[in-house]
């Protein structure tokens, strides 16, 4: 089917709509290559994604971090995403323009990607190669955020768990290619994977290159071959009678609410900072900390503003006073789901901060990144990712039957399950060569959380809200990652006299607890 065909399709769907009776509409299904469009620029996003997660703790080892710095380095990735999701998801929510609602900021942010991909494997210190990481995580969340309400806005609800597990095929498949990059470079095109001292390896280069092109192209294709909704059908579309405008505001938060809470915040986020500081722990704590400090001083400045306007008019205070208000009135699904998401993405960020560490030492026994053994097990790190990541663009074929057949949760259950079990499983497994199969339970798991939180989620959300609200769900991707990035160093120097395969158990063991806290999660009864 061509690109126009489908273009087509889409726009007389849209206009059909527009021209039915106003109040409650139908949301009209779309068809298989509607929602391949819609989706494919995913393929490109993840592109960039995989090449960071397998890539960037390598290229910060090689410019001299330690084992125990890397967690801290790290922290741009989580840290921009809890403070570029919600906005954007806030700005998206408040844009229609010829681009649309969502695909402006796809394009935006894809460039700025590029950009940065393009940059990162020429950084000369450790410090610069840190500061790249900013930049680049900052722009892959700009792309990033919309995708994910752009399938809760052009979908019904009975397509949004196809939706989103279209998505994460194109995940999975993103992400083999770009993680096994380095190694097919290596491996197939006798291009050099290792270095002088300080210097990143043509292989680590070339993969950069390639995947920094890829994912322009591929966001490119979703922005000129989708179609979105007006808000106006949007409106239509979600227009219940028996429903209220916002069923997620049940109680406002007065400006008495806020200066309370901000006290509470101020006082705990000052006494484990000074505890931290008495007690001379781990600096990486104080990331935690004063990040607990800082949302008092937002809540105050969110009082503020409220105690100068009636309440009717809250709605006019800003972004900044919206998102956070609108924080403190989330569904309850989502609250619930909030606890699957900090078990799931502790566990993911455990993976992806430690498995190059863990592996090189454990398991090819260096920890010399100027060695052949170390950069040898680095290359088969990007292989094992490609790996899991590939059972995930599988699992995502099968997800949304396994879930009409035993149910959305038990489905999710089963999938956390097989990934805690294989991260567990790297422990007891000597021989590398077999280290892939453990990722068939980390695949499943991933297409998982990719898919099913967000199926979920979505039915449960204002329409209108949409994006700013996929953005506050955000919090609970880059909680959890914070708190990784402050602690895990800790345990690991602590308890396990600094061996990174001990992460790899700990990550396990917090999927399993997602797998079982998603019983707890109250679905919406329509989706």
């Amino acid at each position: 089917m061509s690109s126009n065909h489908q273009q087509a399709n889409q726009k007389d769907s849209h206009q059909a709509v527009a021209t039915q009776p106003h109040s409650f509409k139908q949301q009209p299904e779309l068809n298989f290559w509607q929602i391949f469009n819609m989706c494919f620029g995913f393929l490109g996003i993840q592109f960039g994604f995989a090449l960071q997660n397998a890539n960037v703790s390598r290229i910060f080892q090689t410019l001299g971090a330690s084992i125990d710095e890397i967690p801290i380095l790290w922290i741009a990735a989580p840290l921009t995403g809890l403070l570029v999701q919600p906005i954007i998801g806030y700005l998206s929510d408040n844009t229609w323009g010829r681009l649309g609602r969502r695909r402006p900021y796809f394009l935006i942010g894809a460039i700025f990607t590029t950009l940065a991909i393009f940059i990162m494997p020429h950084s000369p210190t450790l410090w610069i190669a840190a500061g790249m990481l900013w930049i680049m995580d900052a722009s892959i969340n700009i792309a990033m955020e919309p995708f994910r309400a752009f399938v809760g806005d052009n979908l019904p609800k009975s397509q949004r768990t196809q939706g989103y597990a279209m998505q994460s095929f194109f995940i999975g498949i993103g992400a083999v290619v770009a993680s096994a990059l380095p190694y097919i470079l290596t491996h197939f095109f006798d291009v050099a994977n290792t270095a002088a001292a300080g210097e990143i390896a043509d292989s680590v280069r070339y993969a950069f290159y390639f995947g920094g092109t890829v994912l322009l192209l591929a966001v490119g294709w979703t922005v000129v071959s989708s179609k979105e909704y007006s808000p106006e059908e949007l409106t239509a579309f979600n227009a219940k009678p028996h429903q209220a405008d916002d069923p997620t505001q049940v109680r406002h938060r007065t400006d008495k609410d806020y200066q309370f809470a901000a006290f509470i915040w101020m006082v705990i986020g000052a006494l484990l900072t000074l505890a931290t500081w008495a007690q001379n722990l781990d600096k990486q704590l104080y990331i935690l900390s004063l990040g607990i400090f800082a949302f008092g001083p937002l809540q105050l400045y969110c009082a503020l503003r409220l105690s100068r306007v009636q309440p009717t008019e809250r709605h006019t205070l800003g972004m900044v006073f919206n998102v956070v208000d609108d924080l403190f009135h989330m569904p309850k699904a989502m609250h619930q789901l909030a606890i699957v998401q900090f078990f799931s993405w502790f566990a993911l960020f455990a993976m992806w901060i430690y498995t190059t560490a863990a592996i090189t030492s454990y398991h090819f026994g260096s920890s010399d990144v100027l060695s052949k053994a170390y950069n040898d097990g680095a290359d088969w790190v990007g292989v094992l990712f490609a790996a899991y990541n590939g059972f995930a663009a599988i699992a995502a074929i099968f997800i949304p039957m396994l879930a009409k057949r035993i149910g959305i949760k038990l489905t999710h259950t089963v999938n956390m399950f097989c990934g805690g079990l294989g991260l567990i499983s790297f422990y007891f497994i000597n021989d590398p060569s077999l280290l892939w199969l453990p990722m068939i339970g980390v695949g499943i798991a991933w297409a998982s959380i990719l898919s099913v939180p967000y199926a979920m989620l979505s039915g449960a959300l204002p329409a209108k809200k949409m994006g700013v609200y996929m953005g506050i769900f955000n919090f609970f991707i880059v909680i959890p990652q914070l708190l990784a990035a402050s602690v895990l160093g800790l345990i690991l120097n602590t308890l396990f006299d600094n061996q990174p395969i001990y992460a790899l158990i700990c990550g396990g063991i917090f999927m399993m607890c997602a797998g079982i806290a998603v019983h707890f999660v109250e679905q919406d009864k329509t989706a």
